[in-house]
């Protein structure tokens, strides 16, 4: 059996991960706030979609690549400012529509979502690691669903994706999170990485939801 003290010892470092990976991951949210909010005022147009899938893959790799050392940093910025970029073109559309209560609502449901599974995650004593099994076959589902709707072009099935992505999103944030807690994850720019992505997939999607149900169309 372990004493107060180890027990004490051990959760020292998973609680400086966590609390690492929170304060980078509020930085970094920021950033792309003000980033995003730039991109709408100024109404910079949405990039090339290989420019897209470069900057995003290309940049979260390299920041992957130096996860431990000061350069992982420095990619983490360059990755959160250029899909904040990205996001406030989308924005633009939105507002462009006269949907912006869309994206108070999706902003205000992802906020709620993430803070109410991340608090699951650090407390509860289940064992959450069944979720990678159902997440690596939601991640093939979720793909395939994506190219088949290239050449089908349907809504309701563009919205189907938008409701896995939520799911796939939420499972992510409680993986992660409770990984931290337990000592599985103890990088926390990778952390902070899959925290992000998930938590801006999740916003997206809400955002695709929320703006059809209360579209006219």
């Amino acid at each position: 059996m372990y004493s107060n003290d180890s027990l004490v010892t051990r959760s020292e470092p998973m609680n400086k991960v966590l609390r690492n990976t929170y304060w980078l991951l509020s930085l970094t949210i920021v950033w792309s706030a003000v980033i995003a909010t730039f991109a709408t005022v100024a109404q910079l147009p949405y990039p090339n979609i290989f420019v897209v899938l470069i900057g995003f893959y290309g940049l979260m790799f390299l920041t992957e690549k130096n996860r431990d050392n000061a350069m992982g940093l420095v990619f983490t910025f360059a990755f959160t400012g250029f899909t904040g970029y990205v996001l406030g073109t989308i924005l633009n559309l939105y507002i462009g529509a006269g949907m912006g209560f869309a994206i108070a609502q999706a902003l205000g449901g992802t906020a709620v979502t993430f803070l109410g599974l991340s608090m699951y995650a650090t407390t509860t004593k289940r064992d959450l690691s069944f979720l990678n099994g159902m997440m690596f076959v939601g991640f093939f589902v979720i793909v395939a669903a994506m190219i088949a709707n290239i050449f089908l072009g349907m809504t309701m099935l563009s919205l189907a994706i938008s409701g896995m992505f939520v799911v796939f999103s939420s499972a992510a944030i409680l993986l992660t999170t409770q990984s931290i807690v337990r000592g599985g994850e103890t990088n926390y720019i990778s952390a902070t990485i899959t925290l992000y992505v998930s938590i801006y997939n999740l916003f997206l999607s809400l955002l695709q939801l929320i703006g059809f149900l209360g579209s006219d169309d």
